[in-house]
């Protein structure tokens, strides 16, 4: 995509190089009549374009480090400290050997094309257009055609991404996450036993409970929408078991209260308590998926389960409504929930806190709690539940705002390169519109002149744009969410916002051809 923008500023620069080199000449003409050498005329108008490269590449440097800033403003915390995205040697070195390469390359052909001018009309005062004036006007407007096309597939693209931005974002989580502090513990890593990392997550949550503005507390071993899954076979009352039959199921090990404090609804049956531990009868609780994959029916609480061996010896005594569980785009897994306090292995635990008012003084609260009970026992992935949501999803937004990013800054130098080539076009053609309103064409067919050029070349760049981001939307089929590549709403979106830029591009144009005094224009050059 960088590339693409970039080759569509290249084109403008070449644009505007040819430009300059048709009003330069009359002076390339009376040198080259003089005897001056073509290839140190053809080396000055390289070193002018390696030095218009240069400025630009200098502000593109400053441009740039803003830009990365912004990149890692809207990147998730762990993901802007471990990717450190910085303008080091290597980058600076690339982006000046690539300011030197395009540069030169796009400073060639005009080079080229205005040391070989007509001397013979020149030295007679005619208009003095380079020998190759029919091409290089082919090649301004098939640098303009080229633009467009870019631009087309780019918002068409941009237009996908951010549609499945909408989608992602309309996704029903089947859980509520306003209010909701998560962080996370990892004692065994500090030498914890499993009877004393048992013994610290119950006082944790008693701590916690206590506190002004609390109004539920719960752990999981598997935070939710964090990425993480754990899965395992399950025997189920009723179901038969075969080599060839689905029989995994995810699961998570929870504390008490997890349900209401996350906000997701019981159809049925209770809550685990904290008389549900060691030695108490095995309990789970299951979700609609489960519910329907093994084909429980509605009488499923009160069935037996196992997730070790063959016979079922926990009581199911709930159905939880269906809630995601490691991914937001992803769909709703079958689950079971059992009671961390029923197993025999503990392992790092992920609290959560709800707050009757905003969680954000609670997110600097909690280090200091922890550490008035264990000061050696890190604080890992403090965050708001919100915040982990949108981290789960950040990379749809961040391609979501970098496509939209390049689509509008392509599509305004495909509209300042149109306005050029069309601006230089009227200026080019002067004579030819001043004889023609002199033989009494009206101002609105000269401004109709101009503005079906807009069209054609707009037509045929967005036909060429929409081929290629057919291809693209084919591509990112895999990444798009609920939505197919070929979406007739972007892809009309598209079509109407770069007929609108084009028209506003050539409007100016066209009303300054419509302006013109026929007798000034008849007595032009």
């Amino acid at each position: 995509v960088t590339a693409l923008v970039l080759l569509i500023a290249c084109a403008n620069i070449a644009n505007l190089l040819l430009a300059r080199a048709g009003g330069r000449s009359g002076e390339m003409a009376v040198r080259l009549s003089i005897g001056a050498d073509r290839g140190h005329l053809i080396r000055q108008l390289l070193t002018e374009s390696l030095i218009l490269a240069a400025i630009g590449g200098a502000v593109g440097l400053l441009i740039a480090q803003w830009t990365l800033h912004l990149i890692a403003s809207i990147l998730p915390r762990e993901a802007a400290e471990t990717f450190r995205i910085q303008l080091d040697g290597t980058v600076l070195l690339f982006a000046a050997a690539l300011t030197i390469a395009t540069g030169l390359l796009f400073g060639l052909f005009p080079a080229l094309h205005s040391t070989r001018p007509d001397l013979l009309s020149i030295l007679k005062g005619q208009s003095g257009q380079p020998s190759g004036a029919k091409g290089a006007a082919m090649f301004r407007t098939s640098l303009a055609v080229f633009q467009i096309a870019i631009s087309m597939a780019l918002l068409i693209a941009a237009g996908l991404f951010v549609k499945s931005l909408a989608n992602v974002s309309r996704v029903d989580l089947g859980l509520k996450t306003e209010n909701v502090v998560a962080f996370g513990l990892s004692p065994e890593l500090n030498a914890y036993t499993q009877e004393r990392s048992q013994a610290l997550y119950s006082r944790i949550e008693d701590v916690l409970t206590a506190l002004p503005g609390v109004t539920g507390v719960t752990s999981a071993m598997v935070p939710v929408l964090s990425g993480s899954n754990w899965g395992t076979d399950v025997t189920v009352q009723g179901f038969k078991r075969g080599p060839d039959i689905d029989s995994n199921a995810r699961f998570n090990m929870i504390g008490p209260g997890y349900f209401k404090t996350l906000g997701i609804p019981l159809l049925a049956g209770r809550e685990f308590t904290v008389q549900d531990v060691k030695g108490a009868p095995k309990v789970a609780i299951v979700n609609e998926a489960f519910v329907k994959k093994f084909n429980l029916g509605s009488d499923a609480v009160g069935k037996l389960m196992t997730d070790e061996g063959e016979k079922p010896d926990t009581q199911i005594i709930a159905i939880a409504k269906d809630s995601k569980y490691s991914e937001v785009k992803d769909a709703v897994p079958a689950l079971f929930f059992s009671p961390y306090k029923q197993t025999e292995q503990v392992r790092s635990m992920t609290f959560y806190v709800k707050t009757a008012g905003d969680p954000a003084q609670f997110v600097a609260q909690i280090p200091r709690v922890m550490q008035g009970i264990d000061p050696n026992l890190p604080v890992e992935e403090l965050r708001t539940l919100a915040e982990q949501a949108r981290q789960n999803v950040f990379m749809d937004r961040f391609i979501g705002i970098m496509s939209t990013s390049f689509a509008v800054l392509a599509t305004l130098l495909a509209g300042i390169g149109l306005y050029g080539v069309l601006a230089y076009t009227v200026a080019q053609r002067t004579r030819e519109i001043g004889l023609r309103m002199a033989l009494g064409a009206a101002p609105s067919r000269v401004r109709l002149m101009i503005l079906r050029q807009v069209g054609i070349m707009t037509i045929i760049g967005g036909a060429i744009g929409l081929l290629l981001a057919v291809w693209i939307a084919r591509l990112a089929e895999g990444i798009l969410f609920n939505m197919k590549g070929r979406d007739p709403v972007v892809f009309a979106g598209a079509a109407i916002t770069l007929a609108l830029v084009a028209l506003a591009a050539g409007f100016v144009p066209a009303h300054r051809a419509s302006k013109v005094d026929p007798m000034t224009a008849l007595r032009y050059e």
